[in-house]
């Protein structure tokens, strides 16, 4: 199979979508042909019917994202379909198994190369956009709450962008373990929030949504705090972390800005984390965690089979629960990468092939 498959796809081409240009998404991609990858020892090719955005995808786009490959390129981290080819020493799969998988970018493509390790096989019943969710997102919001760190029932938790896919799924995993959830989002995202089990919605556009978390908290401090957006946002999680209390960074969105995205403002965003000293973090007995799936992938592939084992359990007891927010043809990409960036969006957005 791996052999026949490899020769085929040098004969034939996918469509796939390229990063031409950083800047607006009308400007930024093409959709161009490309040979379909053939999958190496340990690899798996997917017939992709769904690829997944991800905010680091419009990082990437503006140019802020300094692990995207030079342009042109394909970007895309999330992808389901079915299995289109395995390589040599890989079992565990068949061709036409349905799968959801994280690709080390590639992802915006009729096929996709992906780590055996990666990927998580699915139910029929799940539909493809949603099942994308299950891959970067899922991982993320697993390996930060049940590996990076542990939840524990009480625990106050705090969530930025709780209404987003990452976002969402903590929400539900720190539900699952009692913890007590303050969620940030736009006002006008709060009844999502409060539908998926966020306790205290925070707003996250009112300007001083750590004044609120401290007024909710009525003098008492938070245990976790989950923070994508950083710079100051991340200063301010600091703060309110109690005793044992401990934050998780796994990303900056706060860089972009859009049309304003500058490296004054990137200076901006790295000096709002401010400059922390780990003798303040020994006596509180407090942690700073980084996470990034993308490295543990590349260098932790074990690490990242263990999480995507257990993203696959949850989902099966119905603990992770992935929404789609909105699913776009793939010819509409600049719809899509708009939609996501106006942070309008709630949980998963994906494009359909």
């Amino acid at each position: 199979m791996y052999i026949f498959a490899g020769v085929i796809d040098n004969i034939f081409k996918m469509k796939a979508i390229y990063l031409v240009r950083n800047g607006e998404s009308r400007e930024a991609f093409e959709i161009r042909e490309a040979p379909i990858p053939v999958a190496g020892r340990g690899e798996v090719v997917v017939k992709v019917e769904a690829s997944g955005l991800n905010y680091a995808d419009v990082m990437a786009r503006r140019g802020l994202y300094k692990a995207a490959p030079p342009k042109p390129s394909i970007l895309g981290y999330d992808v389901a379909g079915t299995v289109h080819s395995i390589g040599p020493d890989t079992p565990g799969f068949k061709v036409g198994q349905r799968v959801a998988a994280m690709s080390r970018f590639g992802g915006y493509a009729e096929y996709a190369l992906t780590q055996a390790g990666a990927i998580i096989p699915l139910p029929d019943s799940m539909e493809p956009a949603l099942a994308t969710s299950l891959a970067t997102q899922a991982s993320t919001a697993v390996y930060s709450s049940c590996f990076a760190t542990r939840l524990y029932q009480g625990d106050r938790v705090l969530i930025h962008a709780a209404a987003g896919g990452v976002g969402t799924i903590l929400v539900q995993l720190a539900k699952d373990k009692g913890c007590i959830v303050f969620g940030s989002a736009s006002k006008s995202k709060h009844g999502y929030l409060k539908d998926i089990g966020v306790d205290f919605p925070i707003d996250s556009h009112s300007g001083n949504a750590s004044e609120e978390v401290f007024q909710l908290l009525a003098g008492k401090k938070i245990d976790v705090v989950f923070d994508n957006i950083g710079g100051q946002s991340f200063k301010k999680g600091l703060q309110m972390l109690g005793p044992g209390g401990r934050i998780v960074a796994y990303g900056a969105a706060a860089q972009n800005k859009g049309n304003k995205s500058s490296q004054f403002n990137n200076i901006r965003v790295g000096i709002g984390f401010g400059f922390h000293s780990p003798i303040g973090l020994i006596v509180k007995s407090q942690s700073i965690l980084g996470v990034n799936m993308l490295a543990l992938a590349d260098h932790k592939p074990m690490v990242l089979k263990e999480v995507m084992d257990e993203v696959g359990r949850l989902t099966s007891q119905g603990i992770i629960r992935p929404t789609l927010g909105k699913a776009f043809p793939a010819n509409q990409i600049a719809e899509a990468h708009d939609f996501l960036e106006s942070r309008q969006s709630t949980g998963k957005i994906a494009l359909l092939w």
